[in-house]
């Protein structure tokens, strides 16, 4: 069978070589859903329109086997490297100008050259031993199915269809290497390597086109347990892979096959249980509709109101008018009806789906107490329940507004100009490439390059900065941060829904997804209680009748058992914690993906640090300037300056920047030429120069005092350039990083927070590299380090102790993905940190670090303080009610309170501060700016 139709046969219909459909109907569905057309082999459409559409929106167009297209234009542009440049250009004190390959402003890479548009790093094929013995190919999850992070849904799809092929034995995911994986189980004389690549890129592309991801806002819910109805309802639906619903975030998730649903069947499911959805606009944390859909919402709290009014006059009724007795169980009847009318619905959707949840145990409860003839018991028993959900529910929504109010820094309209008028956009209709103008005191309403003006900019909302940021023509600026002084002209390179804001707004809304090990314990702990403590509650009278109780007093007893072992706190014990300490640390310029990596964290007790861009600045300085005998200063860095100028690479830069510093003049270079490995030669007017490391006068006589002067600086972990001009040694020039400000005084504050172990991993040489950790305080260097050797001491180092790795998140993102948890810096102007870390420092400060070990720590400490709590007090009011020893009404009180306490303690979280500490001054060290 070919490899094709097996596709088929597992998947459904795949257009294959040679095929005739008509397409147009799913061009225009992918158009509608924002979906990608994929094109399998001998695909025969004509694929212009697509190449638009792709460079009108900055989308990657994806070519399948067999693709025919021109790929020429992807390679014109040079790459190109400027200051801050982090590459392994292997310069060990050679001063390297062989630019074929040149490197623009910021860069970082690693040399990786995946896409220019991909911002997630995707791990080449491999091969390693299987676990069952024998060899497996290991392929990485998201270079072959886009958005898959999980075993369900729609990687068993592509498990199923990888699996019918003849020669793979078994296809599962793994993750031992720090990121997800397929893992290909395979027989060599069966199926050939090369085939079994394609195989999967072709299987992955047919899965991807078919089984789609979707999300939802959630209106109207009101406890956990909505949430757990809806799961399982939209699980049930045919084609429905699978479906997540998370309470505090107020998101459902699925994933779904597209030619047996329709997304309108899902909401008209959900819609028929009471609940609305709502497609979520980018960067919003809430519902534009959280208080206007769904009944929940309008009338939850009156409900509660009048139920707990109606408790009261039913009590004062029995007490103090003389009516009969049939009057105030009227009224508590009333109050029940109105405290549990949320509780009601809930438990009849949730019998309908044959569940016992915390809401079904409630209702029980309530009317066992009344069948009895305990009416106040029963509606005290509702209306607590129900105040307390409406209580919690507000409560998270604070939290949830929390998060909202990042957004809602980001104006809603901009000054764009066109031609020569300024008008007033929304920012949704403002395109790439437009200008906008930015008052003094106005917010930034797009993300854009500065193009006409200087200011300063507070940028606290982004990146937790209490200070103004000086910026100037070239600078990046972020939506949402404040111009301070003067008119600027931004360029707009980010449409509102890709703003760095805007994606911090949607990654910490969608946190909760992420579980930690507590938040799962609290989950399984949740969902086997409830049916346990319901066959407990029904056998538990039965027991009581047996050993001569009278059948009242069992069944009332049996009332105050599921009362007290109902896990209501334990349900919202985590969730209450991860969503304000994820709030409280984006407020504080760190963004956290999720509740498993604040628990991570929290448990870090080493941390390896990157050194070129981390501990150090990453941006080279002329630091020495030893003129020859006879020589000026003046002519020494001018002459140098003369043929740098012509140079893009970091170290000419350096040498340029400080001869304007200085006020150097330099004369004008010309002929240029790099020398690979050993610098640059070129003329200043008729007159050779040369500027370089030794290796470049290689064979001719230096004079013993350049020499001596070379190795000086060298030792000091300077890298020297020896300058020459017409055969006349002029001098030697030393260029180093600098060390961050405050390096060492955040060293030291994580080591009183707990560190026992902090390890740089650098590509520099070893005295280098040894001269920074001494300084900033560091225990361990180990150098030179290339990018594989960094993923083996991290792996090394986690053997021992629970690691963080941190770093820039792009050239470093091997050792990020092997660490526990991997800690970027400078989110704010990098996708690459964005996407590749676990934990983002949005800004460039590393002193962030302490806060954000500090409010995970907190965070953990908080969930297990809830775990306890909620726990604990259903163990002690279970005792008690097995022993008679507690009322209906106390065990409702203190089951209540022990609900709204967990919550109250989780929102503690949000007051949660960074503590400012002032840096330290820069100090020069002796750093190869190159080889990070």
């Amino acid at each position: 069978m070919s490899e094709q139709k097996k596709i088929v046969r597992v998947l459904g219909h795949v257009h294959g070589p040679g095929c005739k459909h008509d397409h147009a109907h799913e061009h225009d569905h992918a158009h509608e859903h924002g979906e990608k057309h994929v094109h399998g082999p001998g695909c025969k459409h004509d694929h212009a329109h697509e190449k638009q559409h792709a460079h009108e929106h900055g989308e990657k167009h994806v070519h399948g086997p067999g693709c025919k297209h021109d790929h020429d234009h992807a390679h014109e542009k040079a790459h190109v490297h400027g200051p801050s440049c982090s590459h392994g250009h292997d310069h060990d004190h050679a001063h390297d100008h062989d630019h074929g390959h040149e490197h623009g402003p910021g860069c970082s890479h690693g040399h990786d050259h995946h896409h220019p548009q991909s911002t997630r790093r995707i791990h080449p094929p491999a091969h390693r031993a299987a676990e069952g013995g024998g060899i497996a190919l290991q392929l990485d999850l998201e270079g072959t199915l886009p958005g898959e992070t999980d075993e369900v849904g729609r990687f068993q799809k592509l498990e199923a269809a990888l699996e019918a092929h003849r020669g793979i034995s078994d296809v599962h995911l793994r993750r031992d290497l720090g990121h997800a994986e397929i893992c290909i189980h395979y027989q060599p004389e069966l199926v050939s390597v090369q085939h079994l690549l394609s195989l999967a890129q072709s299987t992955g592309a047919v899965v991807a086109e078919r089984y789609k991801q979707h999300t939802w806002f959630v209106r109207g819910m009101n406890s956990a347990d909505s949430a757990t109805v809806i799961e399982h309802a939209v699980s049930r639906i045919t084609g429905v892979l699978s479906a997540s619903v998370a309470y505090a975030s107020e998101r459902l998730v699925i994933e779904y096959d597209r030619e047996t649903l329709t997304l309108s069947d899902v909401e008209a499911n959900v819609k028929s249980l009471g609940y609305g959805l709502e497609v979520p606009t980018a960067g919003h944390a809430c519902s534009h509709h959280a208080h206007g859909g769904g009944l929940a919402p309008k009338l939850e709290l009156p409900l509660v109101v009048a139920s707990g009014v109606l408790l009261v006059a039913g009590w004062l009724v029995e007490r103090f008018a003389p009516v009969s007795a049939l009057v105030p169980t009227l009224i508590w009847g009333l109050s029940m009806a109105s405290g549990g009318f949320f509780a009601i619905r809930g438990s009849v959707q949730s019998i309908l789906q044959r569940r016992i949840d915390i809401e079904t145990m409630m209702v029980v409860a309530a009317l066992g107490a009344a069948v009895l003839g305990a009416w106040f018991e029963g509606a005290f028993l509702l209306f607590l329940f129900s105040a307390g959900h409406a209580l919690e529910h507000r409560a998270m929504d604070k939290a949830r507004r929390s998060i909202e109010s990042l957004s809602a820094l980001r104006p809603e309209m901009a000054r764009v100009r066109r031609g020569d008028d300024i008008v007033e956009l929304p920012v949704g209709d403002v395109q790439r490439g437009e200008r906008i103008i930015v008052r003094p005191g106005d917010r930034v309403p797009l993300d854009g390059i500065i193009r006409e003006g200087k200011s300063s900019l507070e940028q606290a909302a982004i990146t937790g900065e209490s200070m103004p940021v000086p910026k100037k023509p070239g600078d990046e600026v972020f939506s949402g941060t404040i111009n301070c002084e003067a008119l600027l002209e931004v360029e707009v390179t980010k449409l509102s829904s890709e703003s760095v804001l805007a994606r911090v707004v949607d990654m910490v809304a969608q946190a909760e997804a992420q579980k930690g090990p507590n938040q799962r314990f609290a989950q399984r702990m949740e969902r086997t209680f409830a049916p346990l403590v319901m066959g407990a509650a029904v056998l538990f009278p039965v027991v009581l009748v047996l050993m001569g109780t009278p059948l009242k007093e069992a069944i009332l007893r049996a009332v105050s058992l599921l009362v007290a072992a109902s896990p209501c706190a334990l349900a919202i014990s985590t969730p209450s914690a991860v969503l304000s300490a994820v709030a409280a640390a984006a407020r504080g310029g760190v963004l956290v993906k999720g509740g498993i990596y604040l628990e991570l964290l929290g448990n870090i007790r080493a941390i390896a640090f990157d050194k070129t861009g981390t501990l150090t600045v990453g941006r080279p300085r002329l630091l020495t300037s030893a003129p020859a005998q006879g020589v000026t200063r003046e002519e020494l860095l001018g002459t140098a300056a003369a043929v740098e100028s012509l140079s893009a690479h970091p170290l000419a830069r350096a040498v340029v920047d400080a001869a304007s510093e200085q006020g150097i003049q330099a004369p004008a270079g010309k002929d240029v030429e790099a020398i690979h490995g050993k610098g640059i030669r070129g003329k200043v007017g008729e007159q050779p120069v040369e500027v370089g490391n030794l290796a470049l006068f290689d064979g001719d006589s230096i004079p013993r005092e350049i020499s001596a002067e070379v190795r000086k600086l060298e030792e000091a972990g300077q890298t020297t350039m020896v300058v020459r001009k017409a055969g006349r040694y002029l001098g030697v020039l030393g260029v180093a990083d600098t060390v961050r400000g405050g390096a060492h005084l955040v060293i030291q504050s994580l080591k009183q927070a707990g560190i026992e172990r902090t390890v740089m991993l650098s590509g520099d040489n070893e005295r280098v590299a040894k001269s920074i950790a001494s300084q900033v305080g560091i225990d361990e260097a180990r150098a030179p380090l290339m990018p594989a050797d960094k993923v083996t001491a991290v792996r090394e180092l986690g053997k021992q102790h629970s690691v963080a790795m941190v770093g820039d998140g792009v050239n470093d993102a091997p050792a990020l993905a092997a660490a526990a948890v991997g800690v970027a810096m400078g989110g704010a102007g990098s996708d690459a940190a964005l996407e590749t870390a676990d934990v983002v420092l949005m800004s460039d400060d590393l002193a962030k670090l302490p806060f954000a070990l500090e409010l995970a720590r907190k965070a953990t400490a908080v969930m297990k303080q809830n775990l306890v709590i909620s726990l604990g007090v259903s163990g002690i009011l279970v005792i008690a009610a097995v022993l008679g020893l507690t009322q209906i009404s106390h065990a409702v009180v203190l089951h209540e309170g022990s609900t709204l306490l967990v919550v109250a303690n989780g929102l503690r979280l949000l007051a949660f501060r960074p503590q400012q500490s002032a840096p330290a001054p820069q100090g020069a060290v002796g750093v190869q700016p190159a080889a990070s």
